[in-house]
């Protein structure tokens, strides 16, 4: 048996050289290959296009060079050049920025400055000379620049860009490979990516650390460590009874459904790593105590049990607005590109059935996919009650426990609001909240750091933060939007360029990049192009916030790999899952997301219409 749990975690593997020389060999056969120019044009776009924007801002509006223009000058024009990237091309979205943004974004930017920029736009121009310029910028930067025009300095800038673009692919290849045959153990892959991109010169050695860690990995660390404490103090034993006590028939199969039921609308309004952290040692605590003499493992009842939490939080993401940072960059992109708005609630209307049609299908296919030995999970709540019942009432540890996870909950749900509203002078976010919890297990005396050193698995934190740096380089080296531009344009001959098909080929391609970086930025890199087409070819109709929604919602379709999302890598460190794993149920919930995507829309959306806009 110990030899299997070994295998299950893959942290006691040695590297396998006969597989792991294959991502090795194509990684630098890429990197040795001729740059085709599709990227040395994304490189040009990339490298060259915000000097091109900001030379244009200012010669437009205020007749000068860069190199001439006063302070505040500039800094409107870049603020203008970000929002453009963005797809805010309104001047309404530039009078919503403040110094706090401009801080975000990395502009510099002084009260004086930025109050005589703020001015200008605000009385010296109106919205319609102002959208006119933007789109002359935009305009600029996709089309109007040629490589084979630049001069020998700034061709050489887009050949910088074209090399960071070819070593983001050849990376992405390699880090796949990597993970699909576990040639290598999974945090070693996270550090040869950062070696591979200081070996290259996409980044340096000073900001490739600073680039590996992200807020989602201090949740996930906070996570496995209030889990712990829940672990050690017996508070999961509480919850789990109070969830299943009530079924008169424990069975896995029921369990998981009401897993999946229970999530999956939640995901649509409260964070997904915040309900996969509080579900996994409630999942690991089922499996643990369902084990007996004649079966002392089960591992595809830990599996079931680990995947139904992960894709539960995967499927409910579209519901509503508040499901994924995905869903508000469409919003916003349809809003500034078009002039269309989205309600709240009218997206819950044309998105939340994508959830009654996906959470049966999910139960469906993890039952067919994951065979468990152990059916029944009654001796699992009878042990449970016998061993709430030894404890007694609730003790201080508990109770304490119980009130400090209560306030991360809390604190989850309203840090971004409060912000917004003022009441929080600085934003929080999850992560810091989460390792403020774990903090406060430590000073309340409930866990001390030999429980977090022995129960986090730390392997997975640095996994995720591998993950982070490798999506982030796919988005900011432009690789990711050269991978779906050209995948568009090669898919246009074959008629995909309108209508359904259209759309089929935006889903499918924003589906297959989510997996291999955050949601927000795979609908960032596919949403403008297929919003684009979508506007050229049906103008005016429904076809355009059909595909706004169509593409937030493929972005949630992460199923395949343990990097795909939050809470794939939370469970992945219950240790009873292998990558493969999430390719069995994965791939079929995958092919099964666009299908019901696509019935959805070609039935139910074209069926009603939207806002008394013209078919399509």
């Amino acid at each position: 048996m110990a030899k299997k749990e070994k295998k299950v975690t893959g942290y006691d593997k040695y590297v396998d050289w006969k597989i792991f020389s294959i991502p090795v060999i194509l990684l630098f056969l890429l990197l040795l290959m001729p740059t085709p120019y599709g990227m040395k044009d994304v490189g040009t776009e990339y490298r060259i296009g915000p000097k091109a924007v900001i030379g244009y801002v200012i010669q437009s509006y205020f007749n000068t060079s860069t190199s001439d223009a006063a302070q505040w000058q500039l800094l409107a024009a870049q603020i203008m050049e970000k929002n453009m990237n963005m797809g805010a091309l309104t001047r309404d979205r530039y009078l919503k920025r403040d110094l706090k943004w401009c801080k975000q974004n990395k502009i510099k930017a002084d009260k004086s400055n930025f109050e005589k920029a703020y001015t200008f736009i605000d009385t010296q121009t109106d919205d319609e000379n102002y959208l006119k310029v933007m789109q002359a910028a935009l305009s600029l930067r996709k089309d109007g620049l040629k490589y084979e025009e630049l001069s020998d300095k700034d061709r050489a800038e887009a050949d910088k860009g074209a090399w960071f673009i070819k070593v983001s692919v050849a990376m992405g290849v390699f880090v796949v490979l990597c993970f699909l045959t576990e040639c290598i153990p999974l945090p070693g892959v996270s550090f040869c990516i950062g070696l591979i991109l200081v070996f290259t010169g996409v980044t340096s050695r000073k900001q490739v650390a600073m680039l590996y860690w992200d807020d989602a990995c201090w949740f996930i660390m906070g996570s496995l460590m209030f889990a712990a404490a829940f672990v050690k103090t017996g508070v999961d034993k509480r919850a789990c009874l109070m969830m299943f006590k009530k079924l008169a028939v424990p069975n896995v199969r029921w369990i998981t459904l009401i897993f999946i039921v229970i999530i999956a609308p939640l995901a649509a309004f409260i964070s997904d790593h915040a309900l996969a952290a509080m579900f996994l040692p409630i999942g690991m605590l089922l499996y643990q105590n369902s084990l007996t003499r004649d079966t002392p493992s089960d591992p595809e009842l830990g599996k079931m049990l680990m995947i139904s939490i992960a894709m539960a939080c995967n499927i409910g993401g579209p519901g509503a607005p508040s499901g994924g940072a995905r869903n508000v960059i469409m919003m916003t992109y349809l809003a500034d590109m078009f002039g269309m708005d989205i309600g709240y609630f009218q997206w819950i209307t044309y998105c939340f059935p994508y959830l009654f049609l996906m959470i049966p299908v999910t139960w469906l296919m993890i039952n067919w996919r994951f065979k468990p030995t152990i059916t029944s999970l009654a001796p699992a709540m009878n042990h449970l009650q016998t061993e709430i019942n030894r404890m007694g009432k609730w003790n201080r540890q508990q109770i304490v426990a119980m009130i400090i996870f209560l306030v991360m909950v809390f604190g989850w749900f309203t840090e971004k609001e409060f912000y917004n509203m003022g009441i929080y002078p600085v934003r929080l976010g999850i992560g810091v909240i989460a390792i403020a919890g774990a903090v406060a297990y430590l000073l309340a005396g409930i866990v001390n750091w030999r429980d977090y050193q022995e129960k986090v698995d730390w392997g997975v934190v640095w996994l995720y933060a591998g993950a982070i740096i490798f999506g982030r380089t796919l988005d900011e080296t432009g690789a990711a939007y050269w991978l779906a531009r050209s995948a568009i344009d090669a898919l246009a001959p074959l008629g995909m360029d309108s209508g359904l098909p259209l759309m089929v080929t935006s889903n499918g391609l924003t589906a297959i990049l989510t997996n291999l970086m955050a949601d927000g930025p795979a609908a960032a890199a596919v949403g403008p192009i297929a919003l684009n087409m979508a506007g050229l070819v049906h103008p005016g109709t429904t076809f355009l916030p059909f595909m706004a929604m169509s593409t937030a919602m493929a972005s949630s379709f992460a199923y395949c790999l343990i990097i795909g999302t939050p809470p794939n890598a939370i469970v992945y460190a219950s240790g009873y899952l292998e990558p493969k794993d999430y390719l069995r149920v994965g791939v079929p919930l995958w092919f099964m997301g666009n299908i019901v995507l696509l019935l959805l829309s070609a039935g139910y959306w074209v069926f009603r219409g939207f806002g008394g806009l013209p078919g399509f």
